[in-house]
């Protein structure tokens, strides 16, 4: 069994990064990202203060997204050996940096020997791994259109051949390149159970990202989902009982709550869309930053909805930790949804890691890196350095938005105090403390709608938090005596004539 980094009491105090393995540091020139690339950036992650890594897909697959996977053991040889993953997750936990992988049991790849297998007859070895289906009993289900927020693919039901539209069908969410898998079938659950127990205990990797995680069932089972999550928890949390576990569930707060009894954590996608509106529609109402399924025209403060949206799911697990981010790699990149305007992406920073909880930073996020769909335009190769001196540059794809000429790279920009860069690392530092991290949050109100401002409070410790959403800077009554100011961004004054914010500025005051 390796050796593990001793597991802090919970991860209410994380800041995770996500990796792109494909775009991220490539070691050996062959213009793809890899294992040893992304260990030799891990002193550059410990300076910028993150504390947990996500890496996306890195499983043997035909795509270079690798969500269809073909070997639920394995490493694709484009990224390295499994010797070479074991050393990464060494040296990340020696500058105690935990490490959590992709984890795609929701489907497989069509290439996946169990569903070669699987489609040659109903005698097959690995049939019922899979959900098939005679064509006349889902005959409505494949009439439906439907699209779904995860999914643009209105259908999910397929022939093995385009040919064939006779003969049985198999279910796929997504696609038919990703058939989904059987989970009334207690051989596929005992295979991922093994599975992940073995990255627990033989790898010593620290915990799942679980994509799809809606989908294990229909939605009309969901209640089956439900359990299912609850009993893989179960299972593994015997390899591992710190094991971090982080569930995909695009839903209102309401149907995703009963997911967290499965889960240490959950994606809030709603905050990440407002958070971005409302500073693009910087002249309307701040408290509008709503999430979970609110209207961004609702006259709601984003401490009230977390206040009352946070209890239903430690209703389901009291120790639950919301997920926050600003994109990832399904979404339109933060900078280009800002129009590549510096100071709004700064302020997006600073709303994210002022608010409760943890945070998730896409892979050159912290650069204000560039990039709209299609998928392969938000996964650009990561910038190192100008690209005469920068050896780990990937090139397995050219970048149509996150260039030289568009964005500075990361060796720069931690030279410059006032980069993007240097504001991550400040607001890094600041979300780890438990005032930030563990602390609740209560509404101020602001007579000017432009002003986004709440309370954050942490046993003995008081912090309030002021951004102003707007191109115009504005001045707020000086009410908080006894409170100095900790950090901030943009032109700022605070004395006791007033607060005065810049535009776009924020201010951390504590007492």
């Amino acid at each position: 069994m390796p050796e593990t980094m001793k597991q802090k009491e919970d991860y209410n105090n994380a800041v995770f990064y996500e990796i792109f393995v494909q775009s991220f540091a490539d070691s050996n020139g062959d213009g793809i990202g890899d294992i040893p690339g992304m260990t030799a950036k891990l002193d550059y992650l410990d300076d910028l203060g993150v504390n947990a890594i996500w890496l996306m897909p890195m499983s043997p697959s035909p795509s270079y997204h690798k969500y269809d996977v073909i070997d639920y053991v394995g490493i694709h040889p484009d990224y390295g050996t499994m010797e070479d993953f074991k050393v990464f997750i060494k040296e990340a936990h020696a500058r105690d940096i935990r490490v959590v992988m992709d984890f795609v049991i929701n489907h497989s790849s069509s290439e996946h020997p169990w569903f070669l297998d699987s489609k040659t007859g109903k005698d097959a070895k690995y049939r019922d791994y899979y959900v098939w289906a005679d064509k006349d009993s889902i005959a409505e289900q494949i009439a439906k259109k439907e699209t779904s927020f995860d999914s643009d693919n209105i259908r999910q039901w397929h022939p093995v051949t385009e040919e064939d539209t006779v003969s049985e069908h198999y279910y796929g969410f997504f696609y038919g390149g990703m058939p989904d898998f059987n989970y009334d079938n207690p051989a596929v659950r005992k295979e991922f159970y093994d599975a992940g127990k073995f990255w627990l205990e033989e790898i010593g990797v620290d915990g799942f990202r679980l994509d799809a995680a809606k989908h294990i069932y229909p939605d009309d089972r969901a209640e089956d989902s439900h359990a299912f999550w609850k009993e893989f928890k179960s299972e593994m949390e015997k390899a591992n009982p710190d094991v971090y576990l982080i569930g995909e569930v695009w839903s209102d707060a309401k149907n995703a709550s009963p997911y967290a009894a499965g889960f240490t954590s959950l994606f809030n996608f709603d905050r990440a869309f407002s958070i971005l509106e409302s500073i693009n529609e910087g002249e309307q109402k701040a408290a509008q930053i709503a999430g979970h399924g609110y209207e961004m025209n609702a006259d709601v403060h984003v401490a009230d909805v977390i206040n009352e949206s946070l209890p239903w799911f430690k209703n389901y697990n009291k120790d639950f930790i919301e997920a926050s981010f600003l994109s990832n790699h399904d979404q339109n990149r933060v900078g280009s949804v800002l129009g590549g305007d510096k100071e709004k992406i700064k302020l997006s920073a600073a709303i994210l890691m002022t608010l409760p909880g943890t945070p998730y930073i896409y892979y050159g996020e912290e650069l204000g890196m560039l990039g709209m769909k299609p998928d392969e335009n938000i996964r650009e190769p990561m910038l190192w350095d100008v690209k005469a001196k920068d050896s780990y540059r990937t090139t397995w794809m050219t970048p149509a938005y996150s260039t030289e000429k568009t964005v500075t790279p990361a060796y720069i920009q931690q030279k410059d105090s006032q980069s993007i860069y240097s504001v991550y690392k400040e607001l890094i530092a600041l979300k780890e403390t438990d005032l930030f991290s563990k602390g609740d949050i209560k509404k101020v109100e602001t007579e000017d709608n432009a002003v986004l401002a709440f309370e954050r409070n942490y046993e003995e410790e008081k912090a309030i938090v002021y951004h102003n959403l707007s191109a115009k800077p504005v001045t707020l009554p000086y009410d908080a005596v006894g409170y100095e100011v900790t950090w901030s961004n943009g032109k700022t004054d605070v004395s006791s004539e007033g607060i005065q914010l810049g535009a776009r500025a924020s201010v951390v005051l504590i007492k």
